[in-house]
């Protein structure tokens, strides 16, 4: 397709009502406590790919931490990362962290207020600018994410596929030109919370929208078909299995993932990724067979479970092993005392495991109290 898309851009619905039903519903959330720009920025990169319930809890310990862009740009990077531990998408938080370092080495400390200064700093794209902007500092800038892609689309009864760049440079367009001059963070967060509560991906509320009377999808009665998208494939699947080894004096083999790539840097018991077939026992034997002798290792796994990420959902089994620990020397690996856990960044589902591992060991000791 060349060139920009010809959209119709219905100019019935109305700013007004939809601002009149923001200020009787809108959310309580944690983030809306303060307009600060930071404050702003750190829950917009919390909120991509996750659920708001999800994230308040994880905002509101960062808050505590990480109170102002200086602490954090002073952080150690596995510290920001273990505060991140359960968010998934680790390079938000990596990428966080770097563009509070370069707001203090760039901008002196204050979070910039132009959209291009913004889109300079780690891990800000559109969205991120648009939102700051407009919250944080009162201008009549777009924030178009998927909620509003799929409201406009609805409004507007738009049946292109709205992935595409063109049709969401018209949405944005269409968006801007009902931003009112005077409260343009309060329209883009209406907009929000439209699509999280009202206008949703499936059964939307209609009944309940303050703007559904100039809806064309509605007035149709094919809002349920919109928005178009193209299916995203679905995650490759990759099998692992992870032996969990223990020395004399309790504490447990840990390897670190690499610098570059899925959960970089964090740690994991060792383990074996296969993607053309399930990993087995053997696969696991020989990882720690050539680091040291071997005596014995569990018939049924110790814990199983499935990780799904964007592109790939692990299929993973720790089995527990039993070595003469005569000599062991395993790339990335060191022995570690389970007090420190809390302290390090662990993989996805490896956190699961040494959680199990610690309950175990609290009721075996409990056990023997009594």
């Amino acid at each position: 397709m060349c060139g920009e898309l010809s959209l119709p851009g219905n100019v019935n619905w109305n700013a007004g009502l939809l601002l009149d039903w923001y200020d009787k519903h809108k959310r309580q959330l944690p983030w809306r406590e303060r307009r600060d720009a930071y404050a702003i920025w750190v829950s917009e990169i919390m909120l991509q790919q996750t659920r708001v319930d999800t994230v308040i809890p994880y905002y509101q310990r960062w808050m505590q931490r990480f109170p102002n862009l200086e602490t954090l740009a002073q952080s150690e990077e596995t510290e920001v990362v273990r505060y991140w531990e359960g968010l998934g998408y680790y390079s938000r938080a990596r990428n966080l962290r770097c563009g509070a370092i370069e707001v203090v080495e760039r901008f002196g400390g204050k979070v910039p207020h132009t959209i291009a200064e913004l889109r300079s700093l780690s891990g800000i794209g559109e969205y991120t600018a648009g939102a700051i902007m407009s919250i944080a500092y009162n201008q009549r800038v777009a924030a178009v994410d998927g909620n509003v892609l799929r409201i406009i689309s609805r409004l507007e009864n738009i049946s292109d596929d709205v992935a595409k760049p063109a049709v969401k440079r018209q949405i944005t367009a269409l968006v801007h030109a009902k931003i009112p001059d005077d409260r343009p963070g309060d329209f883009n967060q209406a907009l929000m919370d439209l699509g999280a509560s009202i206008c949703l991906p499936r059964a939307p509320l209609c009944d309940q929208c303050p703007i559904s009377r100039n809806c064309e999808a509605f007035e149709q009665g094919i809002q349920q078909t919109l928005p178009v998208k193209t299916p995203k494939n679905k995650p490759e699947p990759v099998f692992v299995v992870a032996g969990i080894l223990r020395d004399g004096a309790g504490r447990f083999l840990l390897r670190r993932r690499p610098e570059q790539g899925l959960l970089a840097g964090m740690w994991e018991f060792p383990s074996i990724e296969t993607a053309d077939k399930p990993a087995d026992l053997e696969d696991l034997k020989r990882l720690f067979t050539e680091h040291t002798e071997l005596l014995d290792i569990t018939e049924e796994p110790f814990f199983a479970t499935t990780h799904t990420f964007s592109h790939r959902r692990w299929f993973i089994a720790f089995y527990q092993l039993i070595s003469n620990l005569q000599s062991f020397d395993m790339a990335e690996s060191v022995w570690v005392d389970p007090a420190s856990w809390s302290e390090m960044p662990f993989a996805g589902p490896h956190r699961q495991a040494a959680m199990r591992l610690l309950a175990e060991d609290m009721t075996a000791a409990y056990k023997e109290r009594i």
